[in-house]
């Protein structure tokens, strides 16, 4: 049986950039409805998993690291709001092989660090080994320490923010895969769901992640679905991982593409994964798989820099999808050609940490609020994804 709904604002797909929305457009007075395959969180969502990392660091980059700034501060609030804290701000190393040198992600996050009023401890072959015995002695000889950054539990944080939408009244439509847009005169009036049921909007925004350019077949030659692998370990000597003496780590990051976290205070497993240029996947047809070569790969990573991992249990597995612009930047702006329509995705595998205040990025342009960000992530004619990525990506694939 067909169903009409009438909202304010539709927003299609519940992870971290559209429940935000969701939220941010319900405390500016708009009646909001959320529509996603469900359950929530979703399971293949990016943003469901134990844990994102929140750093500041963006090499050179010194609109993200201003950008990340406000995101702390936010996940600082976060933290009184919810009934738990969610965010572990323990701090991130990030390390290097050889001397930091100019140009390198690490030296310029540094620097930029410092220039901006921040206080990392920089760190030698010493006491890198003398404040973090897992690490390898004489593996990494340089990097720094910055005490204002760790991580989230993001599955329990998206988890928190279903709960609060619910409690705000914010209307969800778990079990609704959103087929189609409803079009009028390029005007975007509403969406029908694959069951058959249709929604009508003054507003929508697509915020489906891998899903997007399924919608959106304009984007699909824009926007690459990218696979990553991600890995947890049961450690033999679980304190030997737990902060301060292990925190969340880069490990020569925009050269390897590896980092990982501490002991999880509740799987109790470290996590480690690759920041790098990823499997081309369909995110419906094609399996989330991590294969022989990629543990192979991790197996190699470990013995040479952490060894009492080296033979630890690989208790778990999963390729984390990221939706790559060309440029890493992400892509929120009303739709060039139908009115009613703005798209928030591109999140290139660095989205999450800016959850505090990505709801409100997305509410202005929503209603066309001037917004300093907004000229970063723009509708923008890029015709090839050989361009560049944010600094800590590896431009290689484990």
């Amino acid at each position: 049986m067909l169903k009409t709904n009438a909202y304010d604002l539709l927003v299609v797909g519940a992870g971290i950039f559209g429940i935000t929305t969701a939220l941010e457009m319900k405390t500016r007075g708009y009646h909001v409805a959320v529509l996603d395959p469900g359950p929530l969180p979703h399971p293949l969502a990016a943003s469901t998993d134990i844990s994102k990392v929140v750093r500041m660091e963006y090499g050179s980059d010194e609109a993200y690291m201003a950008l990340a700034e406000r995101a702390y501060l936010g996940w600082l609030q976060w933290n009184q709001e919810f009934s738990e804290a969610l965010f572990h701000n323990i701090g991130v190393t990030m390390l290097t092989r050889r001397p930091m040198a100019p140009g390198g992600f690490e030296y310029e996050s540094y620097h930029l660090l410092c220039k901006r009023g921040h206080t990392p401890e920089r760190l030698t072959e010493e006491t890198i080994s003398r404040e973090f015995p897992a690490w390898k002695p004489g593996a990494f000889v340089d990097g720094f320490f910055h005490a204002q950054g760790g991580y989230v539990e993001s599955g329990r944080v998206v988890a928190a923010l279903v709960r609060q939408a619910q409690t705000k009244g914010i209307a969800l439509y778990p079990d609704h895969l959103v087929e189609a847009l409803i079009k009028e005169d390029h005007h975007v009036k509403g969406v029908r769901t694959r069951s058959g049921d249709t929604f009508s909007a003054e507003q929508v925004v697509v915020a489906s992640g891998a899903w997007t350019p399924l919608l959106l077949q304009e984007l699909a030659p824009i926007l690459k679905i990218t696979g990553h692998p991600v890995f947890h370990l049961k450690p033999a000597n679980p304190d030997l991982f737990t902060p301060p003496h292990f925190v969340v780590f880069t490990a020569d990051i925009a050269q390897t593409g590896w980092y990982g976290f501490p002991l999880h205070p509740r799987e109790q497993v470290v996590k480690i994964a690759n920041h790098g240029g990823g499997q081309v996947l369909h995110p419906e047809h094609d399996k989330r798989v991590v294969t022989d070569h990629d543990i192979k790969e991790l197996r190699a990573f470990l013995a040479a820099t952490f060894p009492a991992l080296s033979d630890a249990p690989l208790v778990a597995t999963r390729r984390c999808l990221y939706v790559d612009t060309p440029d890493g930047d992400f892509w929120i702006d009303r739709h060039p050609h139908y009115a009613g329509l703005t798209v928030a995705t591109g999140d290139s595998g660095h989205g999450f940490k800016f959850a505090p205040i990505l709801g409100g990025l997305i509410a202005d342009v929503i209603e066309g609020k001037p917004n300093g960000w907004h000229p970063k992530f723009r509708w923008r004619p890029i015709l090839t994804h050989e361009v560049s990525m944010e600094a800590a990506r590896y431009r290689g694939a484990v």
